[in-house]
């Protein structure tokens, strides 16, 4: 039987409002930073409700960015950010998805040991071996690309150790009437695996879309021509601008723009990501 508590309902209630507004408060801050002119900034304080230069610093941002700072157009940046992400994250979730069919359904020598060699490189992330994969890309002629700012960073042993437990839960019957019907490897994958495995997918390509998004010290090493600055190195160059303070006003509009994708994205799927990360019967 379930009480009714009216002041314990209002209390959780209360508490959880604050803590909403607690986090979002930056995120209202930023927003209403981006309207404002540039003379607002040097009166020392910033006005609560929104001004009224919202679509001229947005359109400034967009198409022009801020030179000075060294930092192209956001529209390019973005661009740049959502190419990175889109290969990193699509190259992490076909790549794990067949090493853990690989691993789980395929008998070959030593697989858990390759399985465990896959999984140690947890312990290596690009931070640490930053200096030989540099080498590599810079040897293959993949510096300022989108080939060098995605390919070093697909491999992802977390994928593949989810995937791998996640096909250990289904029956082995199904393998067995894939195989009486006539089904292979790959149809057995494409057709059954992948179908099971949607909910697993999102979850991780929400994950993986915002670690690609968020990549900030590896496009940093390789890419020199501004064409392809993501929109987290650009952000950077303007807080940071050499000859003057920076125009925080536009900075703040970069910032908003930058957030919306991967918001959009949580949006989009969040139904499936709750479900991938909750669900334990298929």
């Amino acid at each position: 039987m379930v009480e009714n508590r009216p002041l314990g309902n209002l209390v959780a209630h209360l508490i959880l409002i604050l803590g909403v507004a607690l986090v979002l408060f930056p995120v209202y801050v930023a927003i209403v930073a981006s309207t404002q002119g540039p003379g607002e900034f040097l009166r020392g304080t910033l006005p609560l409700v929104p001004g009224s230069h919202a679509l001229e610093n947005y359109r400034a941002m967009w198409e022009a960015g801020l030179s000075r700072a060294g930092a192209p157009p956001a529209g390019q940046m973005l661009w740049n950010s959502l190419v990175m992400a889109l290969a990193i994250t699509f190259g992490k979730l076909s790549i794990s998805l067949l090493s853990a069919f690989a691993i789980v359904y395929f008998r070959f020598p030593f697989r858990l040991f390759f399985f465990w060699i896959i999984f140690i490189t947890l312990m290596l992330p690009v931070e640490v071996r930053i200096i030989p994969t540099f080498r590599v890309v810079a040897d293959l002629g993949m510096l300022n690309s989108f080939a060098g700012l995605s390919i070093p960073l697909i491999a992802s042993a977390t994928a593949t150790f989810l995937f791998r437990q996640f096909f250990m839960t289904i029956p082995e019957e199904l393998l067995e009437a894939a195989r009486v019907d006539g089904a292979g490897p790959l149809k057995f994958f494409k057709d059954i695996l992948l179908p099971l495995s949607i909910t697993n997918i999102a979850a991780l390509f929400v994950i993986m879309f915002i670690y690609g998004w968020n990549q900030y010290l590896w496009p940093l090493l390789i890419t020199t021509d501004p064409d392809y600055y993501t929109i987290v190195m650009g952000l950077q160059r303007m807080t940071t601008a050499a000859d003057g303070d920076p125009q925080w006003h536009l900075v703040m509009a970069a910032v908003v723009m930058a957030a919306l994708p991967p918001v959009l994205v949580i949006l989009f799927m969040q139904r499936l990501f709750v479900k991938g990360l909750t669900e334990t019967e298929k």
